[in-house]
């Protein structure tokens, strides 16, 4: 969801929060640093007071956007199907069934 995010540019971490629904401040700072880690976000530090961060993607980040687009019209094609898969296993396993 995060590297989503970034398609609409760059953004301070504030904003990534904002926009990112139930993400925690440290799950978002791991996810920043990893990505960070593996050559898909830079991180852009303005000498301001207090200090300005701002995220975006690289290069090999951008290249994700599209496939990232696709998962999620998948994602959104097939989310009934998943809930009702979801409600199926949940019930089995109430019902003391082991799941197939």
């Amino acid at each position: 969801m995060v590297v989503g995010v970034f398609s609409q540019g760059p953004m301070r971490y504030s904003q990534i929060l904002k926009v990112v629904d139930g993400v925690s401040q440290r799950m978002l700072t791991l996810t920043l640093k990893g990505l960070e880690r593996d050559g898909l976000v830079t991180r852009t530090v303005y000498p301001t007071n207090p200090p300005r961060v701002d995220y975006a993607l690289t290069e090999r980040g951008q290249t994700l956007i599209v496939p990232l687009r696709e998962l999620w019209a998948w994602a959104q094609a097939n989310r009934s199907a998943i809930d009702e898969a979801r409600r199926h296993f949940d019930q089995g396993r109430r019902n003391g069934q082991a799941p197939i």
